[in-house]
């Protein structure tokens, strides 16, 4: 294992999940300069992630790489010149740590190895398809007046194959579903766009909201609906 990852594996099913805001671990030589209770909040992790990806490998007998440390360490879902790669600002708080970090040090160290993986799991697969698994707060305190009534959000940017499959499916199991919604895949899609969108490999971008994932009965329904909707896509897809 590396400290840019975390590998579950389930099987040989050619579906891999990817989550790459899976971790709250900041490393014991990095210092934020924040609350440590910070790390348990939305801006450091997308909760729920984690649980919700090990059910799935276990249900669908596939594999999982899960980002190894803190979007507030380095944003593994950010191309290489992108702004907030390295936050010093998210959600209202501060990362003083993060303002004279080393940002080179950081993606050699955790964005490069990542990605690399990603694209060494994906290449040892015939027929793959992927799974984007994310989390979004229900609020953001620095933007009160939105609104984000949606369970579950689906994202993409150019390939919008599975969503077109996912979005109906989600529905009939009685969620709240959001087309791009409440981040636009146009935006805020880079790793689906490097393994995804670039090779031409099929993938689903899902958002999931937190607090619907933040204990084990949410967890599970949401793997079980996501497990019959990943069964589906793949069969049509991959």
């Amino acid at each position: 294992m590396s400290e840019a990852f975390t590998i579950l594996r389930g099987g040989d099913t050619q579906i891999l999940i990817i989550g790459d805001h899976a971790s709250n671990k900041v490393p014991g030589d990095i210092d934020l300069g924040i609350d440590p209770a910070l790390l348990d909040a939305h801006v450091a992790i997308d909760i729920g992630v984690a649980e919700v990806g090990a059910l799935l490998v276990a249900g669908l007998g596939c594999t999982a790489i899960l980002g190894g440390v803190s979007r507030l360490v380095i944003d593994l879902n950010r191309e290489d010149d992108a702004p907030g790669l390295l936050p010093v600002m998210s959600d209202g708080h501060a990362i003083p740590g993060n303002r004279t970090a080393d940002l080179a040090e950081r993606m050699i160290r955790f964005h490069h190895p990542y990605h690399h993986e990603v694209g060494r799991l994906l290449g040892g697969m015939t027929s793959p398809f992927i799974l984007s698994l994310h989390s979004f707060t229900p609020g953001l305190a620095s933007k009160p007046e939105e609104k984000r009534p949606w369970d579950i959000g689906i994202l993409y940017n150019e390939d919008d194959r599975a969503a077109r499959i996912a979005i109906p499916m989600l529905e009939a199991a009685g969620l709240k579903v959001g087309d791009q919604l409440p981040y636009s895949g146009k935006t805020l899609n880079a790793t689906m766009n490097r393994h995804g969108e670039a090779n031409g490999i099929p993938y689903l971008g899902v958002e999931m909201r937190q607090d619907l994932v933040s204990d084990a009965g949410g967890q599970q329904r949401f793997s079980e609906i996501l497990k019959l909707i990943l069964i589906e896509c793949r069969n049509i897809l991959a």
